[in-house]
């Protein structure tokens, strides 16, 4: 039976998405779980299975097209049967028209040198062509070629793009890279004092933000001004934790050591089947209280941030968890996450530690009802039975909706953490 292959959801806010490239065209067989087109959303580029077999039939949409969630984008079925009620209205997924590239400016080349009929009369020294200019308005690439791009020093606003209406991708920026850098820019004067060298001002600068940065605006703007926040925040022996991950980490290779991170999800996971009611979501005037709990990881991508979710996180060992974040967040900085990597967290956490923060709040991630935020281990003077030493401490603070709880519970939340996290022997059992 021919089965319509439609724009995914793949977040809570996505409203719509751009189709970059199909990998399959029509008349070609398919298979379910092949990769049959890429998308972009606000978050990142992602390539999408085909949930069908057979061949496919037609192909709904083009590349660079804008579609809207749920759209029928392709369709999938045998090659004799009639497909006609599964083709919407007008024979196309009916994208939204995607913004006309503006139209490049063409930049004048010097004029030829006129020869003067008189040998006598001095010419004015030639001047250096002036530097074409920036871009205006944002820069279209691919978030693949933004990282490309990043890791070969390459700037985009030089780079001529090809594809779908003038779209930067990784070829671009590689072919960009081959052809040598631009001619650099004209050192910035330097005015000399007597006793002191001041740089002179540099000129504003404008940045066209991102469709990721303006989603995470979105959704927090919403976030802080429909959810009432509060905030708990507790303090962590780890002195246990971190002996217990030297030991653990002697014993697998390089790419597999366990993280700091990797042990406070697990401890976080299992301290929610002791509280499901922050491992829910509101639901009008009814709480939803998740059956499966699945963390979200906060993880740094180009322009902004990307929650990639450990599903099932309280029923898998840590080794597990270490290595479906480290792949999943891998994915995420290239560009190339797939579906299931940012769908379906119950609750999500955020740490800052490798940049020696002693303590931060986060913002909740709509629909979610909590979202822990954590610090750096750090080495402190503590007290300890009257005596002063040096312990390893770390700081967490739990954001909550407060339509969904209260301070006490999200107290006992953190009280009953740190039965995990300073006796970690019980996240092995």
């Amino acid at each position: 039976m021919a089965e319509a292959i439609t724009m995914p959801k793949l977040g809570f806010d996505m409203r719509e998405g751009v189709l970059i490239r199909w990998v399959k065209n029509e008349g070609d067989a398919v298979n379910k779980g092949d990769i049959l087109v890429e998308i972009e959303t606000d978050k990142a580029t992602v390539e999408v299975e085909s949930h069908a077999s057979g061949v496919i039939r037609k192909l709904l949409a083009s590349q660079g097209d804008i579609v809207p969630v749920g759209a029928t984008m392709a369709i999938v079925g045998t090659p004799d049967e009639k497909i006609d009620d599964l083709i919407p209205a007008g024979g196309d997924a009916k994208p939204a028209a995607a913004p006309a590239p503006a139209a490049a400016q063409p930049t004048p080349e010097a004029a030829p040198a006129t020869p003067t009929a008189t040998p006598t009369v001095a010419q004015p020294a030639p001047q250096p062509a002036a530097a074409p200019a920036a871009p205006v308005g944002p820069i279209k690439a691919s978030p693949l070629a933004k990282k490309v791009a990043k890791d070969l020093s390459v700037d985009l606003s030089q780079v001529q793009g090809t594809g779908p209406g003038g779209r930067i991708v990784r070829k671009d920026v590689e072919a960009a890279q081959a052809a040598g850098p631009a001619s650099a820019a004209p050192a910035v004067p330097v005015a000399y004092g007597l006793s002191s060298i001041v740089a002179a001002a540099r000129p504003d600068e404008t940045i066209q933000t991102t469709k990721l940065r303006q989603a995470i605006g979105r959704r927090l703007v919403e976030s802080k001004q429909n959810l009432p926040h509060f905030y708990v925040t507790r303090e962590y022996k780890m002195d246990a934790l971190l002996e217990m991950r030297k030991q653990v980490n002697s014993f697998l290779p390089e790419g597999e050591k366990i993280s700091v991170n990797d042990f406070v999800i697990k401890a976080v996971a299992l301290t929610l089947r002791q509280f499901p009611n922050l491992n829910a979501r509101l639901d009008g005037d009814k709480i939803i209280r998740r059956g499966a709990i699945n963390i979200g990881v906060a993880v740094t991508v180009e322009g902004g941030l990307l929650t990639v979710v450990c599903k099932d996180t309280d029923q898998k060992p840590l080794r597990l968890i270490s290595g479906e974040v480290k792949a999943m967040a891998g994915r995420a900085r290239e560009g190339k996450v797939k579906p299931e990597d940012v769908d379906g967290s119950t609750f999500s956490t955020s740490n800052l530690g490798m940049y020696d923060v002693e303590n931060f709040i986060a913002i909740i991630n709509p629909p979610e009802a909590a979202i822990l935020a954590i610090s750096s281990a750090r080495e402190v003077p503590v007290v300890e039975d009257g005596q002063l030493k040096v312990g390893n401490r770390m700081k967490a603070t739990i954001s909550v909706d407060h339509r969904v709880s209260d301070g006490a519970e999200a107290a006992k939340f953190m009280q009953a953490l740190a039965a995990y996290l300073e006796e970690p022997l019980r996240l092995m059992v």
